[in-house]
């Protein structure tokens, strides 16, 4: 079943108001087994409107508007919904009630401009806005091929419209269609790209079920493993999908830290509190991103200390204690240097555990020896330390990103090869 969503609204062709509500509307659709064919973004014009139905109705059977059916001039979109349609509008007493409420609520009187709120178009049936005063319009109209096209006139206030989707749109359009199960499993792996992590999976991939497919989405230092599947049966939809991840598990198992919408700051802090375990960072190439994405989580400070950014050699030796000869011989860039950054935050800190950074971020400082990129972490855990080194690419955003989750994970591991 193909919907198509038309977002109406110069402010989001400007680029002054991001387009949430696409995204937001084609993940409810999804979920209730409707298929998002399009997504199309228009401007507040009556001809670029009439131009936008006319083709929608070519290619979907259900289009979702939002946008454009408020009180002021320049929502236009009843009035050429009117002209599509063929219609007029007329006086509308159940929702002129509704906006008479509404308004007593808040303690206003009614205007003009309010009470034409009230008036739709003749031939739609009005959906109620307990939010606002637009209400939303329902319209239907025989397709070229055969067959209806259900089109929906919704706010594009966000709040508005999710009410109307999720409270009438959505469980009407289930009455109408028999739509499949759709189901979502989202694997999380961090340690390769995306085309070695294909590399290593491809026959997992070749062997899945014809109505499971997989997605592949990077972003500095994870790439997530999105399988969606479709089925008329809820649990054997649900069994092939956690048989497939059980397969994936065996297959890749250090890459997977985790599943949905857990992220490696969530995991490692889980493990931490169940171990009660503490934790402090000295980062000089992140410059503090670990301790933010640390401390993003809500109840961090029960296993989180704090953090040194150590970002110059004379703050790793007068603050953290990096031996000057350490500095002098192999730099601040260095297995060496890393390591007492990691031992130091561990000792005056007095926590379990330490993460250290020290890296070339870019897009300058780079020299043959040590390039753009060149990243070296350490871990201090009860009883030893450990560094890696890391050679990432020539963006210092990306750098600092891969980084900070690179070290996460190296964490993760510990805790849970630790026991």
């Amino acid at each position: 079943m193909n919907v198509e969503i038309i977002n109406i609204g110069d402010e989001l062709l400007i680029g002054q108001v991001i387009n949430t509500n696409a995204a937001w509307m084609a993940e409810q659709l999804n979920l209730a087994g409707f298929r998002v064919y399009q997504v199309t973004v228009i401007s507040d014009s009556r001809q670029h409107i009439l131009h936008a139905l006319a083709e929608a109705v070519q290619r979907a059977e259900i289009v979702l508007i939002s946008g454009g059916i408020g009180p002021t001039k320049d929502d236009i979109t009843k009035h050429t919904l009117c002209e599509y349609f063929n219609s007029r509008l007329v006086f509308n007493e159940d929702a002129y009630r509704d906006v008479e409420a509404l308004f007593a609520r808040r303690g206003y009187p009614v205007t003009e401009l309010n009470r034409q709120q009230a008036e739709l178009p003749e031939n739609c049936t009005g959906i109620p806005n307990k939010l606002g005063t637009a209400r939303g319009m329902w319209f239907e109209q025989d397709r070229p091929a055969g067959g209806k096209t259900i089109f929906v006139s919704m706010p594009g206030v966000p709040f508005e419209m999710k009410a109307m989707l999720t409270g009438y749109v959505i469980p009407k359009l289930k009455q109408i269609y028999k739509t499949p199960f759709i189901f979502h499993k989202t694997i999380l792996t961090q340690g390769v790209g995306e085309s070695f992590l294909a590399a290593q999976i491809e026959a997992w991939e070749n062997a899945l079920p014809s109505n499971i497919k997989l997605a592949y989405l990077p972003q500095p230092g994870v790439v997530r493993l999105r399988l969606s599947g479709e089925g008329l049966n809820k649990a054997a939809l649900h069994l092939q999908i956690s048989s497939a991840v059980l397969k994936l598990q065996e297959l890749i198992p250090d890459l997977i830290f985790g599943y949905d919408d857990e992220t490696l700051e969530m995991i490692v802090g889980h493990h931490l509190k169940e171990k009660k375990a503490t934790l402090a960072t000295a980062e000089s190439c992140t410059g503090g991103t670990i301790a933010q994405l640390i401390t993003s989580v809500p109840g961090s400070s029960a296993y989180f200390k704090g953090s040194v950014v150590a970002y110059s050699n004379e703050i790793k030796e007068q603050i953290l204690g990096v031996s000057a000869e350490s500095l002098e011989k192999y730099g601040a860039v260095s297995k060496e240097v890393v390591k007492e950054m990691a031992i130091s935050m561990q000792s005056r800190f007095n926590v379990d555990y330490a993460i250290a950074t020290s890296g070339v971020s870019g897009p300058d400082g780079g020299t043959p020896e040590k390039p753009v990129g060149t990243v070296w972490i350490a871990i201090a855990s009860p009883g030893e330390v450990v560094a890696m080194h890391y050679l990432f690419g020539d963006s210092r955003e990306r750098n600092i990103r891969r980084t900070a989750l690179q070290a996460l994970n190296l964490l993760r591991k510990k805790l849970v090869n630790q026991g």
